[in-house]
């Protein structure tokens, strides 16, 4: 086995700290909120495939990012909107998401991308709205820190300090931190 560069290490490295976090995250909001807990666990599970050599093919890799990201991040908003009582936007967020997931196949590539890119938009404003008028600070940083990282899967420059997967990476691993602590803050706000 070649050693592995200094890239490689930064994209194993950036996988596995948003496996840990949002595994972390997943655990934590297990009790009081089961469909963001979901969210969480989509989102460790794809990141962790990644780490694994021979777990699954890229195929696979790229089908599990696209779960965690058209159903799992829809799962991290529902128990968001719901618990503030904003019951339509949570089934709407759900809804969209279960029916890309199952029209993914025949989206082509270009289209997973768009679509994909659209759910992050869609989710991250709607979090920090509701964060916004429900005073929510770390509500706030979840929902801006994961539109930052839709954003930079946007961008056409590739490298800024990290390769633009790996930036995504950190800022959706910080999102998930903040959005974890935002239902916590919630949950005691609401309990």
């Amino acid at each position: 086995m070649a050693p592995k560069s200094g890239e490689e290490w930064g994209t194993a490295l950036s996988h596995l700290v948003l496996s840990v976090v949002s595994l972390h995250a997943a655990v934590c909001t297990a009790q009081a909120n089961r469909g963001a807990a979901a969210g969480f666990l989509l989102q460790a599970l794809a990141a962790a495939t990644m780490l694994a050599p021979g777990l699954g093919t890229d195929e696979d890799c790229q089908a599990g990012a696209w779960v965690a990201t058209v159903i799992g991040l829809p799962l991290l908003a529902f128990d968001f909107h719901w618990v503030n009582g904003d019951h339509s936007s949570a089934n709407l967020l759900l809804g969209g998401g279960m029916v890309l997931a199952v029209a993914g196949d025949h989206l082509g590539v270009e289209g997973r991308s768009v679509a994909g890119q659209a759910v992050v938009l869609v989710v991250s404003v709607t979090v920090v709205i509701v964060a916004v008028f429900t005073a929510n600070t770390y509500g706030v940083w979840g929902g801006t820190m994961l539109g930052v990282a839709g954003l930079l899967s946007r961008l056409e420059e590739d490298n800024f300090l990290l390769p633009k997967e790996d930036a995504g990476r950190w800022a959706l691993a910080a999102g998930s931190w903040a959005y974890c602590r935002a239902l916590h803050v919630q949950h005691l706000q609401w309990g």
